[in-house]
């Protein structure tokens, strides 16, 4: 029996070990009501176009363009705020995993633009993983919901890798499908991209601070990257 208990435990100890080292330690801390820190995601960039479609162009430069219009919302609404990326760069998932759990007290939100071979689909869709990270989630989906002719496919869980992965409350945010003919045309369009960055914006001052704090900016800014990217060549990758 001895020799038995020495070999299961022999099997078994790796792997938990195993499990410890790509699993963050403890439940996921509830820093809704207390963040100070907002870590933005851009998604993909880099050799990582994501989905890549003749209206809506790379997914990579409407994620960044997006990502940094909510940065500098939520600066001005004095938030601390961090970037995964600020330019045309690959960073891997677990390096983005990195960047979001290095912070404190803080919050995760990355921003994509979706993708369907069935190009009548449209619509923002808002994805969480801990229950922590519902309440944030559906806020944002009220906010982009009121955005003059938007769809609203709702709130759903999701075992992505930088949501599964984050020790504090995340969301993963598809603003729309740039499969589709009007969404990926919008897409392009500076006025479209800082409304999603607006409402995406508000509903995080609102949920750290409450109804009524929230200003938008007077104006919106150009776009911060070309919108063309006729230069890229379509990628399959895809988040995790």
């Amino acid at each position: 029996m001895l020799k038995l208990l020495r070999r299961v435990f022999g099997f078994v100890l790796p792997l938990l070990l195993a499990a410890c080292a790509t699993t963050p330690s403890g439940v996921t801390k509830n820093t809704t009501k207390t963040f100070n820190t907002v870590v933005v995601d851009a998604g993909h960039g880099g050799k990582d176009n994501g989905a890549y479609r003749r209206y809506g162009g790379a997914e990579k430069i409407a994620t960044l363009d997006v990502a940094r219009r909510v940065e500098r919302k939520l600066r001005e609404s004095e938030l601390k705020t961090v970037m995964t990326r600020s330019s045309d760069v690959f960073i891997s998932l677990d390096r983005r995993v990195e960047i979001e759990n290095a912070q404190k007290n803080a919050i995760f939100v990355s921003i994509h633009f979706n993708d369907s071979r069935r190009r009548v689909i449209r619509g923002f869709e808002i994805y969480y993983h801990s229950p922590q990270s519902r309440e944030l989630a559906v806020r944002i989906q009220g906010k982009l919901a009121a955005i003059p002719n938007s769809t609203n496919r709702g709130v759903h869980f999701a075992s992505f890798r930088v949501l599964r992965l984050a020790r504090y409350p995340a969301v993963l945010v598809e603003c729309g499908y740039l499969s589709n003919r009007r969404e990926g045309s919008e897409a392009r369009s500076s006025s479209f991209r800082e409304a999603l960055a607006d409402k995406i914006a508000e509903a995080v001052v609102e949920q750290r601070f409450g109804p009524g704090v929230y200003r938008s900016s007077a104006t919106a800014q150009a776009d911060t990257q070309p919108n063309s990217g006729n230069e890229l060549a379509p990628s399959s990758g895809r988040r995790q």
